[in-house]
């Protein structure tokens, strides 16, 4: 480590030491708020490992969330280009959050057991923020809000998601604003159900792909949800095998079944049509 005076004098001149009356890395990130708000409610060690998996993750989406959001802004407004950056920077995010799962599996049965119990009903089930992250790939469940009526102000950013159109739905708008041809039902339909497919959806998607130098945009844009799709479902798949390696077949602390749940969902895959498609080129 060395002498830490020497170590002082060896500074760059110009490096900025003195943060009475100046901002610090510290104070710009908060530091003192997020690094105190790890309160494990057991004394087992692992609980900390828990916490801020969770906890991280949370602040991962968020960013989804937020890039999600400029993207379908961007789309609507026909100007596609932007978009492809923020949801480029979503697939690596996802990346990250699968690989936190493989964190988290450092944790044993044994373990996890010593302190589960202090979770009560809390569970990941009741993330607001992987809801809206679902809501803005298509995914819509009206039924899953009434998780959030303890809390009016969540609900109603849920209740408002829920009934805006999709990354996906502004992806099948930008269809038709190109003169593609989209039947009236997939134009103006209930933006709170879950995406169905539709034929004439996939017939102009097919266009897009055989015709890549006319709609260059539009192909750009659908590799770009085909490659978030993916990584949501690989996110899918490692949250399930997690959750099997350390709980098994066990009910959710939030009631739910557990992994047969989490296999349930994994059989409602994104973006249906750009998925059909490659079996029709």
């Amino acid at each position: 480590m060395g002498n830490p005076e020497i170590n002082n004098q060896n500074l760059e001149k110009d490096i900025q030491t003195d943060f009475h009356k100046e901002m610090s890395y510290g104070d710009y990130l908060s530091l003192d708020m997020i690094l105190s708000s790890q309160n494990r409610l057991s004394n087992h060690h692992d609980e900390m490992l828990f916490i801020i998996i969770h906890q991280t993750s949370e602040l991962w989406m968020k960013l989804i969330i937020h890039e999600l959001n400029a993207a379908i802004q961007c789309i609507h407004r026909n100007n596609l280009e932007p978009s492809f950056k923020m949801l480029s920077r979503v697939s690596r995010i996802q990346q990250q959050l699968i690989q936190s799962w493989s964190v988290l599996s450092t944790l044993t049965p044994s373990d996890y057991m010593e302190f589960r119990e202090k979770l009560g009903h809390a569970s990941g089930f009741q993330s607001y923020q992987n809801r809206l992250i679902e809501f803005a790939l298509g995914k819509k469940n009206p039924h899953t809000l009434v998780v959030y009526k303890h809390q009016p102000e969540l609900y109603q950013v849920l209740n408002k998601s829920l009934h805006e159109p999709s990354i996906y739905d502004a992806a099948v708008l930008a269809l038709a604003a190109h003169g593609l041809v989209i039947d009236e039902e997939a134009l103006n339909r209930d933006w709170s159900q879950s995406y169905a497919s539709n034929a004439s959806v996939e017939d102009a998607w097919l266009t897009v792909y055989r015709n890549t130098e006319k709609y260059w945009d539009l192909y750009e844009l659908a590799e770009k949800l085909v490659d978030i799709g993916h990584q949501q479902q690989l996110w899918r798949f490692h949250h399930m095998t997690t959750v099997e390696r350390i709980i098994g077949h066990k009910q959710g602390t939030g009631g739910s079944s557990g992994v047969n749940y989490l296999k349930r969902v994994l059989d409602q895959p994104f973006f249906p049509e750009l998925l059909s498609l490659r079996t029709k080129l």
